[in-house]
């Protein structure tokens, strides 16, 4: 490489609510040769970056296109619903959807929990991303149902959360293009499952051993054959030797006590 040449990178996309932070710093850590750089992407839109290569891997919300796309699942997220500080769900430590039924129900655009039509009460018009709906709660004009990270990364004095039970998750995956599966997505792959830093796991292997460690067993015995020792001399004991000696058939089966190689 040239002094002019930038090094190589990785480009991880992430989606709101997930905080990459710890698997960055393994990275730099292991890799401090090749940077990597985050952008942070809409739920919606982290499938097209991929897919546009325009990140190298991403940490996505699923379900994915699996015919397109890789994804290891990483953790699932709990589901709370935001409400202002004084409101009267505020004295349950959790509810249910059924508990919800009289309240107006914020349905945002970019909602991540898939609802086909979320419980309570629909709103007028649905706000156009989580952030404005989260404005909408602080009014007073409704409740909002989302996972719990977007809840803390949204996070105001005037409200809090309570965990819904029964709600839909989402969960969080680690994911790639199918045809793009390279050494450092297999790096980022060993750092979020907790790999050592000398796992060899999805990169070219070493010479294999043989199952059972046939391989070490062939070792001990040209060992042994060079020191003028025949394999499984130990085991035959003296009584195998005197029947050799004798010209009868050892167990080795050769004739003259002679062994006969396996």
């Amino acid at each position: 490489m040239t002094g002019s040449e930038a090094p190589p990178s990785f480009r991880l996309a992430y989606v709101p609510g997930v905080t990459p932070d710890k698997w960055v710093r393994i990275w730099n850590e292991r890799l401090p040769d090749v940077p990597l750089a985050l952008t942070q992407v809409p739920a919606a839109r982290a499938a097209g970056v991929l897919l546009d290569g325009d990140a190298d891997a991403g940490l996505v919300r699923l379900p994915v296109d699996r015919t397109r796309l890789s994804a290891i699942p990483l953790y699932t997220e709990t589901t709370v619903v935001l409400i202002p500080r004084d409101h009267l769900v505020t004295a349950a430590d959790e509810v249910t959807v059924g508990d919800l039924t009289d309240e107006i129900v914020l349905h945002p655009l970019d909602d991540v929990l898939g609802w086909e039509r979320p419980p309570g009460r629909p709103a007028l018009e649905r706000p156009a991303t989580t952030a404005d709906a989260v404005e909408l709660v602080a009014a007073g004009i409704g409740v909002l149902l989302l996972p719990l990270s977007l809840a803390r990364l949204h996070h105001r004095k005037d409200l809090t959360y309570r965990t819904v039970t029964d709600a839909p998750v989402s969960s969080v995956a680690l994911s790639w293009p199918e045809d793009a599966h390279t050494d450092r997505v297999e790096d980022f792959i060993g750092i979020v499952r907790g790999r050592t830093v000398n796992s060899t796991r999805g990169r070219q292997p070493e010479p294999a051993r043989s199952k059972g460690g046939k391989q070490t067993a062939r070792k001990q015995t040209a060992r042994k054959q060079a020191s003028g020792k025949q394999p499984g001399a130990a085991r035959r004991g003296t009584g195998g030797g005197n029947r050799s000696a004798s010209g009868g058939k050892g167990r080795s089966g050769g004739r003259g006590g002679k062994p006969r190689r396996h």
